[in-house]
Order: structure tokens, then sequence, then C-alpha cells
């Protein structure tokens, strides 16, 4: 028995399979638990021994435990504003759209607004408008007739939950007069068609082909945003959905701007954090146009180097840092301090310069730095030349291909890498299997290659689903939703290496792996009682994993109504 000390034990679980992950002890059946630390683990016999009179015991009936689960790049928060905004329910004609608005309407004030969720199912609020009767969107006047005393914005989907375009939203007459929007009203964006009818008038629907809303930041921006009390309110339900799937930490890699990050403060202040969360600043350069970055990095973003500061239970450290210039996010982040579904800011890609002279501060200063595109790795290496980024634990995120020769400059550098499998695996799989061609299809999200290179490679939900057995699932399978096809089978993990890197390895992004990650004394007690072994279930079940039981610290944080 790995044995911590005889004391007795506050909780007991035993009669189970633990996945310990600790490559030294393999499998258990049992562990204890004492305040919110593991105080041994090992064999049935050995741990119940330690259970003392006060001590509670629960038997496992032959589950599934594993260690807490790290998600390395979740958007937790957008979990519950999911549900701030009324949803127009199954519908399957404009009458059944018309009667949902009408109902709203009966709970509204004459002249509020009535703000929806998309047309559709969700999660991906597909098959629209086919899924109507006629086949086409609703008009402004269709919604003037459901609603004449109130402005009504049906609004676009978060185009990441679907990755298909375009999106669209809808606009009755009373919400273009708001809006400001008339037959002279010119779109906002080359990406956004404001539709005419025969008369020359608006409609009131709008198409974006992009996978960001332009139009509800534009045009909606006050009616549309998640005001901070109910972003606060909504961080626990966002806590509940991710714990229902056995994750017990994440970290928002792509940075938070200030509403995010005071939501948090909130929730926590309040006792309603349960979840180990990990932020990482999003700048909004335009609050502070430096000239002088490693001055500024040095005295305003010190607090920001190593683990950076916070607790146990929330934490921010590490800065995102872009490269680039794009028009339709300065459009978008006109909306400021409104971020919309993307908590971050929008405007925060630096140029070429800047963004090395950026990046050369923070190595300097000991500041993590996470990126989510492909060209910040050349800027990574380049900033490494004359900086070692060896041991800084900088960040790759959203990989989609990697050449040989980037993975030996990411071992190089000593970088972690977190991924976006249900984009570019699942959904766009067989896009870049077209692109690639068969030479470089083992280019593709080429997790073999980076473990096989030493990087640490860190499993990621991106809040699409947020369940991270699919990322398991799709590590194991490279299954192309598209084609059914396997994609680059070279690149395959084993079920061990994937489970490894939804816990143990995404201690790494935080410094904690000496805490967490792995059920063995003196850790965290930090786990998940799972439905299935994700070890031996059929593969194809992999994804559809769900925990019965999630602990935090100790403490029983979900529990599945049938357990």
């Amino acid at each position: 028995m790995s044995g911590f000390d005889t004391a007795s034990p506050d909780l007991v679980l035993h009669n189970g399979k633990v996945i310990t992950m600790d490559r030294h002890a393999g499998v258990a059946q049992a562990l204890a638990i004492r305040g919110d630390t593991l105080c041994a683990v090992g064999s049935d016999q050995e741990v119940l021994a330690l259970a003392g009179q006060a001590c509670q015991v629960i038997d496992l009936q032959g589950r599934t435990v594993v260690p807490g689960l790290n998600d390395g790049h979740a958007h937790l928060d957008r979990e519950g504003l999911k549900g701030i905004f009324p949803s127009l329910g199954k519908v399957s004609c404009i009458a059944d759209v018309q009667r949902a608005i009408a109902e709203l309407a009966k709970k509204v004030p004459a002249g509020e607004w009535i703000v929806t969720m998309p047309l559709g199912e969700p999660p991906a609020y597909a098959d629209m408008p086919q899924a109507l009767a006629e086949g086409r969107f609703p008009t402004r006047q269709e919604l003037d007739a459901a609603a004449p005393d109130h402005p009504v914005y049906i609004r676009s989907i978060w185009g990441y939950w679907r990755h298909t375009m375009p999106l669209v939203s809808i606009a009755n007459t009373k919400a273009l007069e708001l809006a400001g929007i008339d037959s002279e009203t010119p779109p906002p964006s080359p990406l956004v068609t404001i539709e005419k009818d025969e008369n020359g008038q608006p409609t009131g629907v709008f198409y974006e082909e992009t996978l960001m809303p332009i139009m509800e930041l534009v045009f909606f921006r006050e009616a549309s945003r998640f005001p901070l009390s109910l972003r606060k309110e909504s961080v626990p339900h966002s806590v509940q959905a991710y714990h229902a799937y056995g994750t017990t930490s994440v970290y928002e890699g792509h940075g938070v701007a200030s509403e995010v990050l005071q939501s948090y403060k909130d929730a926590h202040a309040a006792g309603q954090l349960d979840m180990r969360v990990c932020l990482v600043l999003s700048p909004n350069w335009k609050s502070a146009p430096v000239a002088d970055i490693d001055a500024f990095v040095e005295a305003w973003c010190g607090w920001l180097s190593g683990r950076g500061l916070g607790d146990d239970y929330l934490r921010m450290a590490g800065m995102f840092v872009d490269m680039g210039s794009d028009a339709n996010n300065e459009l978008r982040a006109q909306a400021y301090p409104n971020t919309g579904w993307a908590g971050f800011n929008y405007d925060t890609a630096r140029s070429r310069e800047r963004a090395l002279e950026l990046l050369m501060a923070c190595a300097r200063h000991d500041v993590q730095v996470v990126a989510i595109w492909p060209n910040m790795l050349e800027l990574f290496y380049e900033t490494h030349k004359q900086v070692s980024l060896k041991g800084k634990r900088w960040v790759l995120s959203h990989i989609s291909t990697l050449s040989p020769q980037d993975i030996e400059k990411i071992a190089e550098m000593e970088l972690i890498v977190t991924t976006h499998t249900n984009r570019y695996l699942f959904k766009e799989g067989h896009l870049l299997q077209e692109k690639q061609g068969p030479a470089g299809e083992q280019d593709i999200v080429p997790l073999r290659s980076l473990l096989d290179a030493g990087v640490p490679v860190v499993l990621a939900s991106d809040n699409v689903p947020v369940s991270m057995f699919h990322p398991m699932w799709h590590a194991v399978a490279r299954i192309a939703r598209q084609t059914g096809e396997v994609v680059s089978a070279g690149q395959k993990l084993s079920r061990e290496e994937a489970l490894r890197c939804m816990t143990a390895n995404g201690a790494l992004l935080t410094w904690d792996e000496n805490r967490k990650g792995v059920l063995k004394p003196g850790m965290l007690a930090d786990l998940a009682v799972l439905d299935a072994d994700p070890l031996s279930c059929p593969e194809a079940e992999i994804k559809n994993i769900k925990a019965l039981m999630t602990l935090v610290g100790g403490k029983v944080v979900y529990r599945a109504r049938d357990t």
C-alpha cells in the first residue's frame, strides 16, 4: 500500500478499479481521504483497515475511479451563459417561432427587449432553416406579429459550436429601429449581409460568414450583452456541467477579459466555486498604449509571473499573446467591456514587431505565454534564441498541423501543447486530409509524434462539448465526423496515454504536478467515479462516459441522480 500515515481518514472508497496514473502504483482497489488530501491508496484490505468509527465508507461496486480531469482549454464560463437568454425550443415552422416569441412577450413589459438563443437544437443549432416547413427564416414582419410591442432579436450562434457558416440572427422592426438599421445602412463588414426584400427594405435577417458574431456586438450590443450579475450567477451552473463529466480543474488558455475575471472572483467570494480554475490574461492593449513593453511587463504584469496570484480554487497567471491585424476584431472590440460569448478581448493581436517585443519581455520576466495560432511558433522560437524558454512552460494551443521540424522546435523550447481535437480531428479532420494529402497526413494533430518527442500534451474540450471524454475518444480513434474515416492512424494514442493527457499532464500547465493529476498519498483528493472504464469499454463508448460522482479536495461536488 502507498500509505501516508495510519491516522483514521474521513472517507474511504473501496471495491473499485482505481486508475492512479502513478507510473509506480498502477491500478488499486481503494483509497482514503483525510481533509482535502489523499492519505492512502492500495488494496481493499489495507485501506479499510484504516477506517475508524467516524469514517464514511463508500462501496464503489466495481466502478472505475480516475484522477480529476484537467481541461487544458475549457471556456467553462460559456456553459452557464447558455441558460441566461431564453430558448425558443424545438420549432418546425415559423408559426412555432411566433408562438414561442408571443409566450415570452407575455412575461416582458411592453417596450423591453426580447432576446433569445438561436433557432435550432442545441448544442450545434444545425439544420436551420431547412428544419422549418417554409425552408426559410422568419422575417421582421412575422416577428412583429408575435410581439408587436417589443423589440425582438434572435441571436446567432457562437460559430465554434458548429464550425459551419453562415451565422444567422433575426430582428423585428422595433429592434431594427432601435439599432438604427434601415434601407441605407451598410453592412459593418464584408463578412455581413443585411438581407433586403424586393423593395430594398431590410427583412430583419442577417447572415455572417464568420464564426464569431459581428452584428450583435456592433448593432445589438446592449440588448445582447451578458450582465455581470448574471455572469456571476451562471458560474456555478457552468461548474456543475463540467463536474458531471469528472472535470475538476480548468485552464483558460485563450485568456479572459475583465468581466469574466470579475464573475469568477464574485463566485469565489460567495463560496460558489468548487472548480480549480487558472485564468490567463487577455490584455486590452488599447487601455495601455505603452512605448516600453519591457518596462510595462516588469512594472504592471509581474503578478502574472510563475504560478501567478490566487489560491487552489482561483488563480491568474500568464498572458495570451497574438500577432496580426483583423478589421473584424476591431469591430467586435468596440463593444468593450462587453465580450459576448468570447469572454476574451478581441483585439489582443500585436504587429509582428510588437508581438516579438512582448514575448521577449515575458520571457525575461518569467511570465508564461499562451498562443493559439501556428504563426506564433515562429515567434516563440525567435524569442527562444535570445532568451531560453526552457522550463518556462509556454503553451502552444489549438494545434492543427505540425511538421517534424515544428515538433523538434517545440521539444527544444520545452513547450506544453494543448489540443482542439473537437475541431481539427473530429469536425475538420477530413478537410485537413484533403489539404495535406497522403504525404502530409501524419502532420495532422500529431499526438503520437509529440509524445514520442517528449512534449507534454494536454487534451482540451474548448466547450464543444464540455466532456473531456470526447477529446479522449478523438485521440484514441481519430475518426472524422464527415467521412467516418480514420485521420492519420499512425498518430493514435493508447487509452492510458490519452487519459494521462487529461489528468497528470494537465497539472503541468499550472506547476501543480506535485499536488494533483495523480492519485497517491499527499496529493489533493480530486477524483471522479465513472459510469464506465475508459481503459476497457468499447472504443465508441469512450465519448459517452459520464461521472457518477466527482470530488474536489475530498468534497463531493457532483453526484448523479441515480447514485
